[in-house]
Order: structure tokens, then sequence, then C-alpha cells
């Protein structure tokens, strides 16, 4: 499983932060797992939310940039990308990983990462935070997202 090694979760202080959770709407039950698990990490480390639906993850770079440009402080981009027969899996998922990476380099603010890229059905269940799912890729994107928001507003602070 891809989660071996993963940090925990500590407690972050997000108070005060906003984030836009920009959500790919393919593959519902997936998808939906991952909004709910990033919905509850936000609330959990006491930041905000909007959550912000586009089409696919091919979609989610430009709306991810416009909502930082617009004042959010974070972003946690969620997708879901399920390899086919075709070569269209590789292009959406490079076009996804370079685009938010690019954003987030760009506007010097985090872009959470919860695009999982699959191989089946199955992988998505099993890291969507559903009910048996192993993990929450959703909350994981979420945390990482808010940590790293809180870590730059303490180094704008210190200088």
């Amino acid at each position: 499983m891809s989660g071996a090694g993963a940090a925990e979760r500590d407690h972050v202080d997000g108070s005060g932060i906003r984030v836009a959770i920009v959500t790919g709407q393919w593959h519902e039950t997936i998808a939906g797992g991952l909004l709910a698990g990033a919905q509850r990490e936000v609330q959990r480390l006491g930041a905000t939310a909007q959550v912000v639906p586009v089409p696919g993850s091919f979609e989610l770079p430009v709306v991810a940039k416009a909502a930082l440009e617009g004042g959010f402080d974070a972003v946690v981009a969620l997708g879901v990308i399920i390899r086919g027969g075709t070569p269209h899996f590789e292009y959406v998922s490079s076009a996804a990983t370079n685009g938010l990476t690019t954003v987030a380099l760009e506007t010097g603010k985090p872009v959470g990462f919860g695009v999982l890229t699959l191989d089946d059905e199955q992988q998505g269940i099993d890291r969507a935070g559903l009910p048996g799912s192993k993990e929450d890729k959703g909350a994981e994107a979420a945390h990482a997202a808010i940590a790293t928001a809180v870590s730059l507003r303490s180094l704008r602070q210190l200088a």
C-alpha cells in the first residue's frame, strides 16, 4: 500500500487559513470520499474552506491558480484518474501533476496534491477515506496544504 511510512497528521493550528478545495467530478464515489476527507481535515485544523468543483483533473491547475491569485492561502486539489486502454491516462496525469506543481511555484502558495492515479477503481476505493478504506488521501492532501500554509505564514512573520 502506498501509505506505508506516511507521516502522522499531527494537529496544526490552521486558524485564519483560507483553503479552496478544487475537486474534479469524475468517479463520483471516490471523488466524494476524497472531498469528505479533505473537509473533515480542514475543520479539524480550524481552517475555513470553499469547495470549487471542476469537470475533471485536467482543469485543476487553472482553477487552483485562480483561487490562489484570488486570495486563498492554499488549495487542496482532488481528482481521480483511472488507467484505461489509451494514452489518455498519461496525458491527463502528467498535465495535472505538472500544472499543479507550476501553480504552487508561481504563486508561492501550497497546493495539497490529492489526485489519485489508479490502475483500477478498487485502488481508489482503498485510498478515498470511505468506510473500509485503508487510507484517506483527501485528508492527507488537506493536511499538507494547511501545514505548509502555516509554515509559510511563520516564515513571513520572521522576515
